[in-house]
């Protein structure tokens, strides 16, 4: 009887509360999914301040069977591209909006997923995909060898 009495209890508690979600504030991060299958994510601020397409494509083009989502709740004119994008390459894509979908800056607009686990790391496409920085180029300059300089070779 205890058995059937738990039962009952556990019934009613998902029906006051809810399910139990797992992980539930890495899912309202990652717009429903879980961080082990994302391939890319961009920021909104990150979409506000540089057009990211080309690094979705390049990405879209390495897994193909991947599914695009993005924040709904973000002006449209920043997601019509990556929209495009997603139609182009034939891959899945799905609009989430709702009040759990947020729009500040550190907040995630557009993110490439997979169906089960991948752990990439980076996922950020700054990190990913980003330019050089100037400092970067510097650094990266044709130096003469030891000999060379000593003996003008």
């Amino acid at each position: 009887m205890t058995e059937e009495h738990s039962n009952v209890e556990q019934r009613l508690q998902n029906g006051i509360y809810g399910s139990p979600k797992i992980k539930p504030d890495e899912q309202r991060r990652y717009l429903g999914t879980f961080r082990e299958r994302v391939w890319l994510t961009m920021s909104v601020a990150e979409v506000q301040q540089q057009d990211w397409s080309d690094a979705l494509r390049q990405e879209l083009t390495v897994h193909p069977d991947s599914l695009v989502i993005i924040n709904g709740n973000i002006d449209d004119s920043l997601t019509r591209n990556y929209l495009t994008v997603a139609n182009t390459a034939n891959v899945q894509f799905t609009i989430k909006t709702g009040t759990e979908t947020k729009t500040g800056d550190d907040d995630l607009a557009v993110i490439v997923t997979d169906h089960k686990a991948v752990y990439q790391s980076p996922v950020d496409v700054s990190k990913k995909y980003g330019k050089q920085s100037p400092q970067d180029d510097h650094q990266t300059k044709h130096h003469p060898s030891f000999l060379k300089r000593i003996f003008h070779l």
